[in-house]
């Protein structure tokens, strides 16, 4: 097999997601799809770059403004944002939240386990004048319509 033919490694599900938000981590300010491509390591065509925003944006990680015919794209998320919005399709698409859940945590090490519980009680105790639980915390926005961020939820 000579070198033209040998096969190109397979990129992992969401590898190229966190590449593009880490090029436009490194912008100073909005950037464009062609500057994103410039800066990415390897060779992606403009239109796979666009995809990618475009998917990106769907998913609320980066925003777009108008400029002339095209957009500039700034980061919305970091790749935390984007593992954690994942992790959350996940989990919404589940039957059995409550299964879901327990197999996770049950699956965790002790470290992570211990860093979810310090987590959740950062993300419960609001008054904390550390980091509020809103939108940009690690444990993200409450969901009104979740049962378990009720106020009178058990452990609350």
């Amino acid at each position: 097999m000579g070198p033209d033919t040998r096969r190109l490694r397979r990129r992992g599900q969401g590898e190229l997601e966190s590449q593009v938000l880490a090029v436009l981590h490194s912008a100073n300010g909005p950037a464009t799809a062609g500057w994103v491509q410039e800066h990415l390591d390897g060779a992606l065509a403009y239109t796979t770059v666009i995809t990618i925003l475009s998917r990106l944006y769907a998913k609320n990680a980066v925003t777009r403004s108008r400029e002339g015919r095209s957009y500039t794209w700034t980061s919305a998320s970091d790749e935390a944002g984007l593992a954690a919005l994942r992790m959350r399709r996940v989990l919404d698409g589940e039957r059995d939240r409550d299964a879901v859940l327990a197999h996770f945590i049950s699956a965790l090490s002790p470290g992570d386990e211990e860093r979810l519980r310090a987590l959740l009680a950062r993300a419960a105790a609001p008054d904390d004048p550390g980091e509020p639980a809103g939108p940009d915390s690690p444990c993200g926005p409450r969901d009104p319509s979740d049962p378990g961020n009720s106020p009178d939820a058990e452990g609350r």
